[in-house]
């Protein structure tokens, strides 16, 4: 079994939900907004508004590096869908730009249903 988490922009949310489903993977966590940056040192929506001609964006460019806003999903599967679960959070999430997310893939040892007490992949299922 492989746990995936993917860290992703806050729009791009209900197209990966609706992609993971398609692609028969119905079970996952979501958790909130949760705040992080990459490499790069800009707020996006900080800059979009300062494209888009606002003051106050324009003002905030100048300051130190901003915390920007995304999701984080995490799924458990099966070692047979691990490909199909990565191939689909990037096709769903790819824009060529910064700030399109990152991926990371991790062992699990077992998984056990807590209402029937079924162990491993049939857990998942």
């Amino acid at each position: 079994m492989k746990e995936i988490i993917a860290i992703i922009r806050m729009k791009k949310m209900n197209d990966t939900k609706q992609a993971l489903i398609e692609a028969g993977i119905s079970s996952f966590t979501a958790l909130g907004r949760i705040l992080g940056r990459g490499k790069g040192q800009v707020h996006f929506d900080i800059l979009e508004g300062a494209e888009n001609g606002y003051p106050e964006a324009i003002e905030q460019l100048g300051g130190p590096p901003r915390l920007v806003a995304k999701r984080l999903i995490a799924i458990v599967v099966p070692d047979e869908m691990k490909q199909t679960a990565i191939d689909t959070i990037i096709k769903t999430n790819q824009t060529g730009k910064p700030g399109d997310g990152k991926i990371f893939v991790t062992d699990i040892t077992d998984s056990i249903r807590v209402r029937t007490g079924e162990i491993g992949d049939a857990a998942l299922v």
